[in-house]
């Protein structure tokens, strides 16, 4: 399997959880030496070409399908985990997001023979925004798959912030760290390398199997806030993130085979306090919004996602997108493939 050719990287930074030294010199840990986390990381600017060998996709990539592994809120609700989505290719797993009970979730669709969500094949991420929701399971995606199987590093690509994140989650790790790396086979330890490409709108990934451009949506005061396009020669797959509407979305759906998209519900959404409302409506998208931008988006599907029902039913909520919008609309739920 080859490894993650970049394209567009604006920023990166390489975070290395492994130094090969002596083995009484490892990581400094010997009693009269304390762990510096600093001495873990590599700050690179750098912009990487396109590799030549990856401008056509191969036809293996047929089989591109999405699969929801958390389509929740910040409201705990024990049926939904946290935002997160995976898009598979060629054998491959690429999430989205990142939000509370990622692993868990991607454990069981592979217990039900999701194959390209095996522990060792989670090593790509694309994080839309910096939102707690989105990236609480950030730790849990670094740590868990390498202390089981992931051999490979983890690579991740996201707004502005995401390297400072990242830095911050391993310092807050950096006990375990220590044990793992006094404990571990040496050759297992390159699971705990995190690789962060801080990207703007454009393409930033292309591999054999598929490639990812990002594109930016407006959610409330956030700086940077980005939806992804996934495509193969044979489907196209865009998840929006969370944003109000966008004409971006707009124009990296025209036509897409699936659109994934956040939505709340506006009868719910009218009951409440104006101040209330106010936040709301300039970070998110109501089901009148996203009816008339998927009737300008015409995806083949649109599956609702990280669904503010605000008192609603899910048949509601449905009903007022589908009072306005004639395609097809489906309300998505944790481990439903597309």
């Amino acid at each position: 399997m080859e490894r993650l050719p970049v394209t567009a990287v604006a920023h990166s930074a390489i975070v290395v959880v492994l130094a090969v030294l002596a083995a009484s010199t490892l990581y400094g840990l010997t009693d009269n030496k304390p762990y510096i986390a600093d001495h873990l990381v590599q700050r690179n600017q750098t912009t990487v070409a396109p590799s030549p060998g990856n401008k056509t996709l191969q036809d293996h990539s047929a089989g591109m399908r999405v699969i929801l592994l958390g389509t929740g809120t910040p409201v705990p609700d024990p049926l939904r985990s946290g935002p997160a989505t995976a898009v598979l290719a060629g054998g491959q797993s690429y999430l989205v997001d990142c939000g509370p009970g990622v692993v868990r979730r991607a454990a069981a669709a592979f217990q039900r023979g999701t194959s390209e969500l095996d522990m060792r094949l989670l090593t790509r991420a694309f994080i839309t925004h910096l939102h707690s929701d989105h990236t609480t399971g950030y730790a849990d995606l670094i740590m868990t798959p390498a202390v089981v199987a992931r051999a490979e590093p983890l690579n991740v690509y996201g707004p502005p912030g995401i390297k400072e994140m990242t830095e911050n989650i391993l310092a807050a790790y950096k006990e375990d760290l220590a044990v793992r790396a006094k404990g571990e086979n040496l050759s297992r330890m390159r699971g705990y390398k995190v690789e962060v490409h801080e990207v703007t709108p454009g393409i930033i990934y292309e591999d054999q199997n598929i490639k990812v451009t990002a594109f930016a949506v407006p959610h409330g005061v956030w700086k940077y806030a980005y939806g992804y396009r996934f495509d193969t020669p044979h489907r196209s797959i865009v998840i929006s993130g969370d944003t109000g509407p966008a004409e971006t979305i707009i124009k990296a759906c025209n036509g897409c085979d699936v659109l994934v998209h956040e939505v709340y519900c506006k009868a719910g959404f009218d009951l409440g306090p104006r101040s209330w409302q106010h936040y709301h409506a300039t970070h998110h998208t109501s089901s009148v919004e996203l009816a008339e931008l998927a009737s300008r988006a015409r995806p083949k599907l649109l599956v609702l996602n990280h669904q503010l029902f605000f008192g609603c039913s899910e048949d509601q909520l449905l009903g007022e997108i589908r009072g306005l919008y004639k395609g097809r609309v489906v309300s998505g739920k944790d481990l439903e493939v597309y």
